[in-house]
């Protein structure tokens, strides 16, 4: 048996989570208000999220689990005015401020729909918005989280430990190039005491990789120990 394998057999289902991203394909509604010193407010709403219904990634998002992530999300962000996205996704859940263009102001659930409002800022990637949409350009949404997946009934389903880590301005859904496939296969991640790490099977792969040939299974169980036992320090 490999090592990775011998790693990746421990990993419990709860504690396995990955970085969940989607498109949302409703057109949203730009609002531009000028203010009396002839700057423009621009402000985009519409559908950022839908609950309860198989989307084009084969995911189902249950309207429970949605309305907990996004309860949480406006308790912890956007009340404290903290809820900021970015142009484009990055890959990894973690907002980066160098590239933020906008400010959710309003996330709330309407049926299935999870309606949003955002301002864009007056930052780069805020001023690179503002351009592509006084040029004409259809921009859409697309939500960044981390959650575990199960497959039923034909379908990836989102489980109850999925978190909102916010939602990004992306390119308009009917372009090809904008696709945005999901979950983004190549990074996975763990929960470690409440903070998002990148995944610790790295650095043990590391050790094993380098395990003389002699020790190498030693080294395998020892590694597999330390990895049981980070597990039960997360529960």
């Amino acid at each position: 048996m490999s090592s990775l394998r011998i790693i990746n057999n421990a990993i419990g289902k709860e504690n396995e989570m990955k970085l969940i991203s989607e498109f949302t394909e409703t057109n949203l509604e730009c609002l531009i208000e000028k203010k009396d010193n002839g700057e423009k407010k621009y402000v985009i709403e519409g559908v950022f999220a839908q609950a309860d219904q198989k989307n084009r990634n084969g995911r189902v998002y249950p309207k429970p689990i949605m309305e907990k992530a996004v309860n949480a999300y406006v308790e912890t962000q956007v009340s404290k005015k903290r809820a900021v996205g970015e142009l484009n996704h990055p890959e990894g859940p973690t907002v980066n401020l160098d590239k933020v263009s906008h400010l959710i102001t309003d996330l709330r659930f309407e049926g299935n729909d999870v309606v949003g409002k955002a301002q864009i800022l007056d930052t780069p990637m805020g001023k690179i918005v503002k351009g592509l949409l006084d040029g004409g350009v259809q921009l859409g949404v697309s939500t960044r989280g981390m959650g575990s997946l199960e497959q039923r009934n034909g379908a990836m389903y989102v489980k109850d430990d999925f978190i909102l880590s916010t939602v990004d301005i992306v390119q308009d859904p009917s372009t090809p190039d904008a696709f945005v496939n999901g979950i983004m296969e190549g990074v996975d991640w763990v929960w470690n005491n409440g903070i998002i790490q990148s995944q610790v099977i790295e650095k043990m792969e590391t050790e094993i990789k380098k395990a003389p040939r002699k020790n190498l299974y030693e080294v395998q169980v020892r590694e597999f120990k330390n990895f049981l036992s980070l597990l039960k320090q997360n529960r």
